[in-house]
């Protein structure tokens, strides 16, 4: 009998064994994917040229074959399905550490604002809690794992205890010009890398390949930050390639552990424990939440509500990418900087002014990469158009950094035609029931993304540069993302004062099960223009300190 059984061991799962451990919890972990230490396993510094591949992408590496996350939105014998006419991919990863081990560290708290969106325009909901709730928690995060910024004293995008910024780049010099030509707000990124040593942990080196996975841990992953020091205390059993099946409950209602599958051997295992946290990632929790049925729960645990899957959301996003002759020809120099931006543009409008409800923030990518496959995006995009022999090389070399691009990423609004169910005809190779989503944009989502476009694309001009594509007309949705392909899915369990319309309450409890904590994205109400991250780990953190402390006072 363990104190606690996590399901996940992403941001969620491993904020919550970190905590839980230190406050002395005896905690078993179950991963559905394989064992990986960054440390070790990483393709840090290994060369392109050293693979026949050349970097290309796998079917378990989506991202290119060097990228440190095993998973991707289709994975053997993990099926899931689409109501007709959804367009929605399920990203999972099936590994120590999640999504963690690939993520772009963007750092972004939520802001006050967020949390409290219907009170400023009448859309969606308020979350229970406010940004001051959450605040202790963002700071001690950024203490703990680290996050480089500065202090700009914007109203909805909060300082946080920040290491000094690394300068920009060539090609964000130039952004930066623009951007404030046209009034856009830029300022220094916000990322989960250290630029000074850490708690143990190295600076950043600047090779420029986070997304491989950090050998010498500089960035942040659930990995070697939180999951090694919780194994390091002797409190934590890990135990990988456990499928979760369903939460198993007594007869009173209350949990009492997790069914799993050793996908080694296939075989059905059960772990027993006082509480139960799922961080499995949102639609992965609402999938096992609506699998563990019983006679007191027979539409699924924690769902009398009937919430359980409902209002999830996913970032809006679009992406435009340009030549900037100024680019070409430059004298051949370090390109030294983190694997991301070193500057972004925070939401800058005031949507009262706009045919929109909510905002978006621009990310900036751009610069002399290591050469792989897919180099360029294709020289025939080009002015020249290619050629052979010596031309190739020689326009090669030219154009070589001479692209600019930029990535919106934007708050989505709730709707009721967005939410994901068990398909009652379909399970996966351990014969556990599979998800089937249903999703829609509206017209807020849509008008939103053809901002994003058109601002991209005066970006680009205004440097004089040439977009490689058209501007995409309304019949294309204006180039939006289908859902789950921003990878920033979230709700399904959301939080709510109110148990007739919520699956958990402001400690992400659930409100049908006294015993059964959610610490990944699911119990989010809304999104917002920022990464989701850094705000699950902090809701993760505050989750599990209320855990231990109930767990001190006999309640739990």
């Amino acid at each position: 009998m363990y104190d606690v059984c996590i399901v996940g061991s992403g941001a969620g799962g491993g904020m919550a064994a970190y905590t839980l451990t230190q406050a002395g919890a005896d905690v078993v972990l179950l991963e559905a994917g394989a064992p990986w230490d960054n440390a070790k396993d990483s393709a840090m510094l290994t060369w392109p040229y050293e693979s026949p591949r050349r970097g290309k992408s796998t079917t378990e590496r989506p991202f290119g074959e060097f990228d440190a996350c095993i998973g991707g939105w289709e994975i053997p014998g993990e099926p899931y399905t689409r109501a007709p006419g959804t367009e929605f991919s399920w990203w999972r990863a099936r590994m120590v550490g999640g999504r963690t081990n690939h993520w772009g560290r963007i750092s972004l708290r939520f802001g006050p604002y967020d949390f409290k969106r219907k009170s400023r325009d009448g859309l969606g909901d308020d979350w229970p809690i406010s940004y001051e709730d959450v605040a202790p928690y963002y700071d001690k995060i950024d203490r703990l794992i680290g996050i480089f910024g500065s202090k700009e004293n914007l109203p909805n995008e909060p300082n946080g205890v920040f290491l000094p910024p690394p300068r920009p780049r060539c090609h964000e010099l130039l952004v930066k010009q623009a951007a404030d030509r046209l009034h856009v707000t830029c300022i220094p990124a916000r990322l989960s890398i250290l630029t000074r040593p850490l708690n143990g942990r190295a600076a950043c080196h600047y090779c420029g390949q986070c997304n491989r996975g950090c050998r010498v841990n500089a960035n942040f992953t659930s990995t070697n930050v939180l999951i090694a020091p919780a194994l390091a205390t002797g409190k934590l059993t890990l135990l990988t390639n456990a499928m979760a099946r369903e939460v198993l409950v007594d007869s009173g209602g209350r949990a009492t552990g997790v069914a799993y599958v050793d996908k080694t051997t296939g075989a059905d295992r059960r772990v027993r424990a006082k509480v139960v946290v799922v961080a499995a990632s949102a639609l992965e929790t609402a999938r096992l939440l609506l699998n563990s049925t019983s006679s007191l729960f027979p539409n699924g645990l924690a769902n009398s509500s009937g919430a359980v899957g409902k209002y999830i959301t996913d970032t809006t996003g679009t992406d435009v990418a340009g030549f900037i002759p100024k680019m070409m020809d430059h004298v051949p120099h370090n390109h030294d900087g983190v694997g991301g931006m070193h500057l972004y543009m925070p939401w800058w409008l005031d949507n009262a002014k706009l045919d929109f409800p909510r905002g978006y923030h621009i990310e900036v990518w751009g610069g002399a990469q290591v050469p792989s496959y897919g180099f360029m995006g294709g020289i025939h995009r080009y002015p020249s158009g290619g050629g052979y022999g010596k031309q190739l090389k020689d326009d090669y070399r030219r154009y070589y950094g001479a692209t600019i691009g930029f990535s919106g990423r934007g708050e989505m609004i709730p709707n009721d035609d967005s939410y994901c169910e068990i398909d009652s005809r379909t399970v996966d190779r351990w014969g556990i029931p599979v998800l089937r989503f249903h999703w829609k944009w509206t017209d807020h989502e849509y008008k939103q993304v053809k901002h994003m476009q058109e601002t991209f694309r005066a970006l680009i001009g205004d440097m004089g540069g040439q977009v490689f594509s058209p501007m995409p007309t309304a019949e294309q949705g204006y180039g939006i993302a289908a859902g789950g392909v921003i990878i920033h899915e979230l709700g399904g369990a959301r939080m709510g004062d109110d148990p007739k319309t919520s699956v958990t309450n402001r400690w992400c409890q659930a409100h049908d099960c006294k015993n059964l904590f959610v610490a990944d994205g699911g119990p989010f109400v809304s999104q917002a223009d920022k990464n989701p991250t850094w705000t699950i780990l902090a809701l993760s953190m505050r989750t599990s300190e209320y855990i231990a402390d109930q767990m001190k006072k006999g309640t739990l």
